[in-house]
Formats: C-alpha cells, structure tokens, sequence
C-alpha cells in the first residue's frame, strides 16, 4: 500500500439526464461525437500552422497555434492535453478523424473547457465543463472551477486534473448543445457535464497527492493513468500510477471502494508541468516562465537528461501520439500559445 488513494463519488446520472430533458424541448440535448466533430469542419474556429524556428524550441518539427481571439485571450489559459490516440489502443483516430482535446482553465469565474481540434482542418470548438445539479425539481449549471492542468481521453471518458480536490470525469455521450441557456453559459453552446469526481484522499499520517497533471500511463497492459505533482522548494513531486479498467476507461477499485496506485514514485522533477511514458522511459515538460524556451527531461526518476531549449516558452501537459512517435504539448501564455509534436527519437535518454 503507498497510501494514497481516490475515492469515487456517486454517478451523476439523475442530474445528467435532468439536464438532458430540459434542454430537448428547444431543439438541445446529447450530441453524438461524430456530429460534433463535422460541426467543427462547419462552423469551428480555425487555428493556423505555425513556422517552425527557434521561438518554438530547437526539437519541435509541427506546430500550430489558435485563431487570434485565443492567442491573446487573458481570461482562458491552456494547460491540458491529450488525444484520439489515447482513446483507444487499437486505432489513433475517434470517428475517421485525428484529433486532440485541450484543457483551458478561466482566470476569473467561467470555469474550464474542453477544445477538440481536427489536425486535419485545424479546425476547433470549445465544450464548457459543467456541475449539473438538481433542487426543487429544477436542473441548474454551474461552470467546473478546476485548474485543468493536464487531461486523460480514455474510452468514452476525458479524465480533468483538479489538484488537490483529486480529478473528475466527464463521459462523451454526455456532450450537449445548449441552445436556451444563454449568457448563464458565457455563450458556449456545447456542455459537458461532470459524471464522476475521483477525490484525492490518503491514509492516515500521509500526504494527499496533488493532481498537478494526468497522462495515459503506457508502462503497463492495459494502459493506466499517471498522475503527477507540480512542485516548487520543499513540496513533493511524486508520480502515482492507477490501473485503468480495460472495458470502461475509469480507475479500478478495490475491495473498499477506493482506487489506489499500482506504484508511487517521490523522486520527480521540481517544476514538472506534465510527464507522459513513452518508449520505456519518461518524458517531462518543465516551464521558465514567459519569455525563455522550455525544457524536456527524459529518462527515469533520479536520472533524467535534460533537453534545454527543446520547447517554446510555456510549455504545459503532455501527451504520446505511439503511431507517429511523436510528443505533444501546449503552451500557455498570451501571444505565445502553440500546439507543438517533437519526435520522441529526437530527445534521447
């Protein structure tokens, strides 16, 4: 046992299908994500190919950035990512198209979203990730407040870092158009409600982890989940690996209910703002803040190389595309935000 461990709230099943009957009489309701994803080739925001250049960082090889509303924005921060990729282990592509999902989180009340984006297009939308609750027989929204710093796309689930509240979970069959709920949603019109929330917890005289950032873990068969600690001075940078159920995407429990790590590692990286296994070994983002390009450690805890200057400044989550070789990231600062692929063979141990 290594102390730590989740615990699963129960299923948000009577507010999710509330929500779903409230908005079905004005045209809402589930949207299935291959219609979703042609409404981004319709009417999605388009992002545009970035060249390539010493700004981006010496090992980036593909790079795109968002259109000039998101650039700039100051409220939305990106911070999370992942992909069709992770979704499945027997195909990269989610309805015929390739596509990556990033996490946002908003500087003011406005919460955190989801952005699916088509490579092929470049073409994007934002979701807006929602608590539905129920009182007095009425449904009501309420934007998800979590910092998003990293994100898992796993079978029908994306799983959303929340820190030290642990991570939630929100299910793809959920997706929603919302046609009358206005400026309550700060425009969005798709929403995506919380289905489970996975709250950190640990045993007696042991630290809680924090959700810093989330990964696919695929060190293990099937794939799991790695999460990790963004840390500074004397706090912990632990890794904690959780067993994924191979049929639902979602943590396993055992005989108590809770969900513990198979393994737990406390030699991380100060600063780490994302890690992801790939190829045997780790791979870790770290940031410089705003105006100095950012680094890519790779190896195994207690033993990593860095690759200075391998990423744009900024860099945040990170995530493995196995079919291309390629790691992805995104960065997060004002009019200097990109999507960026490094070639894993271009940043050895």
């Amino acid at each position: 046992m290594h102390g730590v461990h989740l615990t699963r709230t129960t299923e948000n099943v009577d507010e999710i299908e509330a929500l779903a009957a409230r908005l079905e009489p004005s045209g809402g309701g589930r949207v299935p994500v291959g219609r979703f994803l042609e409404d981004l080739r319709a009417s999605g925001r388009r992002g545009r190919r970035a060249p390539l250049g010493r700004l981006l960082g010496r090992k980036v090889r593909r790079a795109f950035t968002w259109d000039a509303a998101d650039r700039r924005d100051p409220l939305w921060w990106p911070q999370g990512i992942s992909s069709s990729a992770d979704a499945s282990d027997s195909t990269d592509l989610v309805e015929g198209r390739r596509v990556l999902v990033v996490s946002w989180y908003a500087k003011a009340d406005q919460g955190s979203r989801l952005t699916f984006v088509d490579l092929d297009t470049l073409r994007y939308r934002h979701v807006l990730l929602v608590v539905p609750k129920v009182a007095d027989g009425a449904v009501h929204l309420e934007p998800l407040r979590v910092h998003a710093g990293g994100i898992v796309w796993r079978g029908p689930y994306v799983h959303v870092a929340a820190t030290a509240r642990g991570f939630v979970s929100v299910r793809l069959e959920d997706l929603m158009w919302a046609p009358v709920e206005g400026d309550s949603l700060f425009g969005y019109r798709y929403v995506l409600p919380v289905r489970f929330t996975h709250r950190a917890a640990a045993d007696e005289g042991v630290e809680r982890l924090r959700y810093s950032f989330l990964s696919l873990d695929r060190s293990t068969t099937p794939p799991g989940l790695l999460a990790g600690e963004y840390a500074r001075r004397k706090q912990t940078r632990r890794f904690a690996h959780y067993p994924l159920d191979a049929d639902t995407g979602l943590p396993v429990l055992d005989e108590s209910g809770y969900a513990r790590p198979a393994a737990l590692d406390d030699t991380g990286l100060a600063g780490m703002q994302g890690a992801v296994t790939a190829g045997g070994g780790y791979h870790v983002t770290a940031s410089h803040g705003p105006w100095t390009s950012g680094s890519l450690h790779v190896g195994a805890p207690g033993s990593f190389r860095r690759h200075r200057r391998a990423l744009p400044m900024g860099p945040e989550d990170i995530c493995w595309w196995p079919q291309d070789d390629l790691l992805w990231t995104v960065t997060e600062h004002p009019r200097r935000r990109w999507v960026v692929a490094v070639p894993r063979s271009s940043v050895p141990a």
